[in-house]
């Protein structure tokens, strides 16, 4: 087992993708390939439902979300967002490998423009068209969570009750429709919301 998440996360960091072209740190890159015996977050726990990601559908997944399945990151666009989910005020992990579609053997074998890297929360915009917009609502339904598609109900099922800020102000309008510009810091929040609402992120050197 540990030489199989050795694998897939040195796969994840480069080998596939290129991810240290990004310059992103790709340490828990090897959760999507585990989800299915990873220990759920205390959130989840709370919550009833897990928030990991289950490498299994995430090509229906992706496609779902408007998204096509590359054989590599595009270089037409590219740029990064940062997500913060929180759940009564408690952070809920973002995990590494939303976007990645993975094999039968656990190994990555295709990437949409729209990814997650590691458990940072950094959003990558990687897409070999440039000029397209891309929304929160797609990073949802790649990750399968608050997508109206689980039957565990709030916060885990969908979007109703969730609050949406994008640096740091209360947005109005869907939480889905959010579109993601480039060192955006956008924050999900359910339930009592922490005293401060983050309203920026401090992005690595590169990103």
């Amino acid at each position: 087992m540990l030489n199989k998440r050795l694998a897939v996360a040195l796969t994840l960091s480069g080998i596939l993708v290129g991810a240290s072209a990004c310059g992103a740190p790709t340490q828990s890159a090897s959760t999507a390939s585990t989800a299915s015996t990873a220990e759920p977050t205390a959130a989840a726990s709370a919550s009833g439902a897990s928030w990991d990601i289950n490498p299994a559908g995430a090509d229906q997944r992706i496609k779902a979300a408007g998204l096509q399945i590359l054989t590599a990151e595009g270089t037409a666009e590219h740029y990064h967002a940062h997500l913060d989910v929180l759940v009564n005020g408690k952070p809920v992990s973002v995990p590494g490998g939303i976007g990645f579609t993975f094999g039968t053997d656990g190994q990555p074998n295709g990437i949409s423009a729209l990814h997650t890297h590691d458990t940072s929360g950094v959003i990558h915009i990687e897409a070999p068209t440039a000029g397209l917009k891309y929304t929160v609502g797609q990073v949802l339904k790649e990750w399968g969570v608050l997508d109206g598609n689980d039957s565990t109900g709030a916060p885990h099922g969908g979007t109703g009750g969730w609050t949406a800020y994008v640096n740091g102000a209360k947005q109005d309008g869907a939480v889905g429709d959010i579109v993601l510009k480039a060192h955006d810091e956008v924050v999900l929040s359910f339930g009592t919301a922490p005293s401060t609402i983050p309203s920026s992120y401090a992005f690595p050197a590169g990103l």
